[in-house]
C-alpha cells in the first residue's frame, strides 16, 4: 500500500472519527424512535396474558443525557435492571419507577383500579421485586426483538438493584440515549426508563440513519379478507350501566325481597356501553317496540376520561 492510499483511507475514516467525538444525535437516527415504539407495543401485546386490565406502552421522548443525570433523581424510588448485551460487549439499564411497579402489581393480582393509588414511602417487598424480575426478562425480549434487523444482538438480564449508586456501567457522566417509555393501566401509569450508552450505539449508527419499517414480505391478500371477515363476525357482548351504588356487605345481606333502591340516575341522565370493562359509548336510555333500547349520543374519549378520573382524585 503507497502512501497516498493510507492518507486516503485516513480521510475516508475522518468523518467518522469526527461523528464519534461529537456523540449521537438523535435527529441523525431515526431508526431509534421506530425502534423504541416497536419495544413499546411489543411489551403491550406481551403482557396482555399476564394482567387482567388492559396495560399499554408508549414513548413519550428520547433525549440525550449523563448515565448519572438520568438516575439521581430516582434514589430509593425506583428499580433497575443492567443488562449485558454480548455482542456489544455493553451494558445498559432498564429503570422503573415506584408508580410503574405499584401499578403493574396492581394490573396483575387482579385490581379493578377502584381502589386509590399506593402512596407511601418504603422498601420494595420480595413479591414485587420478583414480580419485577419477571418483568425485566419480558422487557429485555421485547428489545432484542426491537432490534432485530438492526443489530442481531442478545440481552440478558444481569442483575436487579433497588440502590441507583449501584448502576455502574461505566463513568456517571457518559452520555447516553435515554427513551422514556410510559406505562398506562387501571387509570394510573407509571414510567420506565430504557438507558443506553451512545459507546453501545456508535458502530450502529450507520444502520439506525435510515429507517426500516418493513422486512420485505409479501402481503397475502386472502389471508388480510379472511382476517377482515373474521373480525366482523366476532361476537362481543355488550353491558349498559345507568347508575352505580357502593353499598356495604351488611346493606346486601338485608335486602328483602320488593325492596327499591335509589339511584341518582335521572331520566336524562347518560348510560355507558361497556365491553370487557371497556367502556364505549354514552347513550341515552329509552323503549322501542316494548323493549329497552339505547341510542349513542356522544363517544368515548379515552384520553379525557383518565384525566378526568386523575383530576377527581
Amino acid at each position: 500500500m503507497t502512501m497516498e492510499d493510507v492518507e486516503v483511507d485516513q480521510r475516508k475514516q475522518l468523518p467518522n472519527y469526527l461523528l464519534d467525538a461529537a456523540g449521537i444525535s438523535i435527529e441523525r437516527m431515526p431508526m431509534l424512535n421506530v425502534i423504541f415504539d416497536r419495544m413499546a407495543a411489543s411489551c403491550t401485546d406481551s403482557l396482555q396474558p399476564m394482567a387482567g386490565t388492559p396495560c399499554y406502552f408508549s414513548v413519550n421522548g428520547i433525549t440525550n443525557d449523563r448515565v448519572g443525570d438520568i438516575i439521581k433523581d430516582y434514589e430509593a424510588n425506583a428499580v433497575a435492571a443492567v443488562l449485558y448485551a454480548e455482542q456489544w460487549d455493553s451494558r445498559i439499564i432498564i429503570m422503573l419507577d415506584r408508580d410503574f411497579v405499584f401499578t403493574m402489581v396492581e394490573a396483575m393480582f387482579g385490581s379493578d383500579g377502584a381502589e386509590p393509588p399506593l402512596d407511601v414511602e418504603r422498601s420494595f417487598s420480595n413479591i414485587e421485586i420478583r414480580l419485577v424480575q419477571a418483568l425485566f426478562d419480558r422487557f429485555a425480549k421485547a428489545l432484542q426483538s426491537a432490534f432485530a434487523g438492526t443489530s442481531n444482538v442478545t440481552f440478558r438480564v444481569e442483575r436487579v438493584e433497588t440502590a441507583m449508586a449501584s448502576l455502574a456501567i461505566g463513568r456517571s457522566g457518559n452520555m447516553s440515549i435515554c427513551a422514556n417509555i410510559m406505562l398506562q393501566a387501571l387509570y394510573r401509569g407509571g414510567q420506565m426508563f430504557l438507558i443506553i450508552p451512545h459507546s453501545a450505539l456508535n458502530p450502529l449508527r450507520q444502520k439506525l440513519a435510515h429507517v426500516v419499517v418493513s422486512d420485505g414480505r409479501a402481503s397475502d391478500p386472502r389471508w388480510r379478507e379472511q382476517m377482515e371477515s373474521e373480525v366482523h363476525r366476532t361476537e362481543v357482548t355488550l353491558s349498559a350501566v345507568l347508575d352505580e351504588k357502593m353499598v356495604t356487605l351488611g346493606d346486601v345481606v338485608k335486602f328483602e325481597v320488593g325492596q327499591v333502591l335509589e339511584l341518582e340516575a335521572t331520566p336524562r341522565t347518560l348510560a355507558r356501553l361497556e365491553s370487557n370493562n371497556q367502556v364505549l359509548f354514552w347513550c341515552q336510555i329509552g323503549q322501542l317496540d316494548g323493549y329497552y333500547a339505547m341510542q349513542v349520543a356522544d363517544p368515548v374519549d379515552q384520553k379525557r376520561e383518565f384525566v378526568d378520573d386523575i383530576l377527581s382524585r
